[in-house]
């Protein structure tokens, strides 16, 4: 990929059309392979910078919001070409930044230009409106009925906090922005402070962007600094209507709270923390081939495709496979040993930051000593990898797991835990004592579908994602994907952060009774001058 542009990074908070540095404390983004710290320097943002960025997003909102769906579709589409034009620029930053391998960052940046794209040709469509129309009936009795109409209306502007894990498409152009873009809402986004010099490049492509479009400068703002002090500094400011979170647990536990001691509070969607355990039934450990000389060949292919999920992204991946339900079965024993097998010939690699590779050292130094459960594989330790992550894997039982809570706590990385389960009739139990998760995955071959039949009906109750025979690791984008989930997976089960169903999170809907025809918004008009599809008297139609 070749860039047809030199940007040069500044360590400026992007307040709207105006660079603003020197606000705090300076940092620096450090590569997590070398240790070795990255110009240029940043400075987080103050009271006064998030004021100001605030300040301009209310007022951008009474334009933005109003603005056609044609132009803010070419507006998504625009950030996406600004951002290929740095692709070159950007994928290096990105690899110097959090050590990703510029194969992932060049498919990431791939995903996030598609997510603008798609939620540009989501708004032409136009079904997002929930356009509704009941006729109004003069002559009916006892009372006439009035004529109403209902849209959904942008909530007002939106917080971003950017991920960690994916820099690019749940960062600052990422899903979250897209989809609060396409919803009407001007964004300020909290950049993430192991990839700033990322976040600027993203953050001046679609400055760009806004100015080409003749938007109001607050339409966008980018701001550094922590959560704790920008970060809440936003969360709790009135002209901000909602928030899009992608993080850690406590963090995002403690930006709901915030949002919601508010004298108005305002809707969180937070995506946290999730295990996304798998169910391996008998079925699927049963040899699928025939190789003479070799038994089970099925379980040896699922345990070594389990750890190369598990190792995906350094473990860094919120639906890494943290938890595997194992019935046993004859072919148990030989994915066990296949599984130890690829962690032990596995290699460590960088995590994206101190702090993640320092959570996760914890992590598994708190199952290590843990009674209940069997350290049975470790990867070399990577010492010359500054911020390194060790694949591991552990093995516990069923009941030793349900007498231990702390089984199933998250470890942010590439370890997991293999749970021994006697029977398929334990399995309902095991999930029942289950946190809510982002996905749940079961291998099983038709001889389990009675027994499966019984999981998908509880697994549905706790995960946003059901998925068989196959690893969840990989999201894909589209209409029909859910990435959310029960508490602690998100904060709002009801929404998904990836997929056009995303634009819905900053969304309402308004009712308007007997409004004179000019007076109402292009969906809302008789004669349906968008083209788009509408509920009319409880009926679907293109009219």
């Amino acid at each position: 990929m070749t860039s047809t542009h030199t940007v040069e990074l500044t360590g400026a908070n992007l307040i709207g059309s105006v660079d603003v540095k020197d606000c705090g404390t300076p940092f620096q983004a450090t590569n997590p392979a070398t240790g070795a710290q990255l110009e240029p320097v940043y400075s987080p943002a103050d009271d006064a910078a998030v004021d100001r960025a605030a300040s301009l997003a209310w007022e951008a909102f009474g334009t933005y919001r109003h603005a056609s769906f044609e132009e803010r579709a070419a507006f998504l589409e625009t950030i996406a070409a600004e951002i290929e034009e740095i692709g070159a620029v950007l994928i290096d930053r990105v690899n110097a930044e959090t050590g990703i391998p510029a194969a992932r960052v060049q498919g990431e940046l791939a995903r996030t230009t598609g997510q603008l794209r798609m939620f540009a040709s989501v708004v032409r469509e136009g079904s997002w409106t929930g356009a509704r129309l009941d006729t109004a009936n003069p002559d009916r009795t006892p009372l006439p009925k009035p004529d109403l109409r209902q849209r959904q209306v942008p909530l007002g502007p939106v917080a971003v906090f950017s991920a960690s894990n994916f820099p690019l498409a749940f960062s600052v152009a990422g899903g979250d922005t897209a989809s609060a873009l396409a919803a009407g809402a001007p964004v300020i986004v909290k950049a993430h402070s192991a990839h700033p010099g990322t976040s600027e490049l993203v953050g001046r492509a679609i400055r760009t962007a806004v100015q080409k479009h003749d938007l109001p400068e607050g339409t966008f703002s980018l701001l550094f600094g922590s959560g704790q002090t920008v970060g809440i500094a936003l969360v709790t400011d009135p002209r901000v209507r909602a928030v899009g979170f992608t993080g850690s647990r406590q963090a995002g536990v403690a930006l709901t709270a915030a949002a919601a001691a508010r004298p108005v509070p305002i809707p969180v969607y937070a995506e946290m923390s999730s295990i996304n355990p798998v169910f391996v039934l008998p079925g699927a450990l049963s040899d699928r081939a025939e190789q003479p000389g070799r038994d089970f060949i099925a379980a040896e292919q699922l345990g070594r495709d389990f750890i190369a999920s598990m190792t995906t992204g350094t473990g860094q991946l919120c639906t890494s496979p943290g938890l595997v339900f194992l019935v046993d079965a004859p072919g148990a024993d030989a994915f066990i040993r296949a599984a130890t097998d690829a962690v032990a010939a596995s290699a460590a690699a960088p995590m994206l930051y101190s702090g993640i590779a320092s959570s996760f050292a914890d992590g598994v130094a708190r199952l290590a000593a843990n009674d209940n459960i069997e350290s049975v594989a470790r990867a070399d330790n990577g010492a010359a990898i500054a911020c390194s992550g060790v694949p591991q894997l552990f093995v516990t039982t069923a009941d030793q797991f349900l007498d231990d809570q702390h089984l199933q706590e998250e470890v942010f990385g590439p370890a997991s835990v293999i749970v021994r389960v006697k029977e398929v009739g334990q399995v309902p139990e095991l999930i029942d004592r289950l946190e809510g998760q982002l996905t749940a995955t079961v291998h099983a071959t038709e001889s389990d579908h009675e027994a499966a039949r019984e999981l998908v009906d509880r697994l549905e109750l706790i995960a946003g994602r059901v998925l068989f025979n196959g690893w969840p690791t990989g999201v894909e984008v589209g209409h029909a994907i859910v990435h959310g989930g029960p508490f602690p997976a998100t904060s709002a089960p009801s929404t998904t952060s990836v997929g056009s169903r995303a634009v819905e999170r900053f969304l309402r809907p308004v009712a308007y009774q007997n409004v004179p025809e000019e007076l109402l918004a292009p969906e809302l008009r008789t004669d349906n001058p968008l083209g788009i599809w509408r509920r009319i008297d409880g009926t679907l139609k293109l009219s």
